[in-house]
């Protein structure tokens, strides 16, 4: 029995260029990782990388101009409400720039006591004791100053954003309101750009049935190039974009699976091994302390090879421990019982109580947690994880 399980390792690579051939260098940096460090590549390895090198090396960037001038031939002229935008400098300040630049007067809506994905936008305990229900109540900028104060700093950055938002907009051109129904921005306008991430589709239906005339999402913009040489993405638009400067930003990568089976046959052919290859965004952890999760990008996985479709197969370890412990009273019995059990494990497992505890969900997502707490956002230089041993078990030698 081996006496190792799971091993993620982050890969260093070079610094990555628009138009770099990124599966060769990829690969290079797997191969010379693994000379250096002494180890061998198996079947059913997992390598992952992450989506900003992949959009980067597509040159997909849209400027502060191109946004607006796509979020002006969508919304025309007059007052236009944006609903439930997520506080953060690196996702959706440069964004709401070229959004505000394109409109001529917003009503913006934030939801609250935080946003999409928990950044805090108002203390709990304050909110209750000022008598605001959060499940009907909307407030204005004023009734929100006049309770939670003049400034209200998020805990990590410092920052006031709904201050850096309406300086963004212009604080003549926008009036704020804070609310959770997407719907009570429709007394002031009939068209809505709604900027959430994970319940945008609910929200647009919510606003249409509800009598809206224009409702478009952040998927919706800039999903082809608004002029030659712009980026864009079909599918999600400017969701999962991060800044890369004052005036322009990265967007989520496009047509990834051709590079992740590009990469998993290169692999093949150098190593004789079948490795499983993905592309990941954010994956989803709740910070304790901030309550913030990692979850901008509107998916973990954009692209990966067949082997990572599907969710675990997995029995609870502890359970068939615990049962094999009434029956066998020695250690080697007991362990003899449990590789038994895994051994004879059917392939599916679903609603079985041997599985009780396991995580229920897809394989996609739990890698991509995984890989990009491994990788972080920061200075480490491994925007390539690999991942060995993650199928297998107790029972496998």
């Amino acid at each position: 029995m081996r006496t190792v399980g799971t091993v993620v390792r982050g890969i260093r690579c070079p610094i990555f260029r628009p138009g770099d051939d990124l599966a060769s260098l990829v690969v290079d940096a797997l191969l010379a990782s693994s000379e250096s460090e002494g180890y061998s590549f198996r079947d059913r390895d997992v390598v992952a990388i992450t989506e900003s090198v992949v959009a980067k090396i597509q040159g997909n960037y849209v400027t502060v101009g191109q946004i607006a001038k796509d979020v002006r031939g969508k919304f025309g002229s007059g007052e236009v409400g944006i609903a439930f935008p997520i506080l953060s400098r690196n996702r959706f300040a440069v964004l709401l720039r070229g959004i505000a630049a394109g409109l001529d007067r917003v009503h913006m809506l934030l939801s609250y006591p935080s946003d999409e994905v928990g950044n805090r936008l108002m203390d709990e305990d304050a909110m209750e004791a000022g008598g605001v229900n959060p499940h009907s109540d909307v407030l204005t900028e004023k009734q929100y100053r006049d309770i939670f104060g003049e400034k209200v700093l998020h805990p990590f950055t410092g920052i006031d954003y709904v201050d850096l938002y309406k300086e963004l907009i212009g604080p003549d051109k926008v009036v704020i309101h804070f609310g959770n129904d997407v719907r009570a921005l429709l007394p002031f306008t009939k068209k809505i750009l709604t900027c959430d991430i994970h319940t945008r589709h609910r929200n647009k239906r919510l606003l249409l049935d509800a009598g809206a005339e224009v409702v478009y999402g952040l998927d919706d913009i800039c999903t082809s190039a608004v002029e030659p040489g712009a980026g864009f993405n079909a599918r999600y638009g400017l969701l999962g974009s991060n800044k890369s400067d004052d005036l322009k930003v990265k967007l989520f990568p496009r047509d990834c699976q051709p590079l992740v089976e590009d990469i998993q046959a290169r692999l093949k052919a150098k190593t004789g091994k079948t490795i499983e290859v993905m592309v990941y965004g954010d994956g989803a952890f709740k910070d304790p302390v901030g309550k913030i999760w990692e979850l901008a990008d509107p998916v973990v996985s954009p692209a990966f090879t067949e082997g990572l479709h599907g969710t675990p197969n997995e029995l609870k370890l502890k359970y068939i421990a615990d049962e094999a412990q009434k029956v066998d009273g020695d250690n080697a019995s007991v362990t003899a019982s449990v590789l038994e059990r895994i051994r004879k494990k059917t392939s599916n497992l679903v609603g079985k109580e041997e599985s009780l505890g396991t995580t229920p969900r897809q394989l996609t997502d739990l890698l991509g947690s995984l890989c990009d707490l491994t990788s972080g956002s920061g200075d480490k230089g491994t925007p390539v994880v690999l991942v060995q041993g993650y199928f297998d078990n107790f029972s496998d030698g």
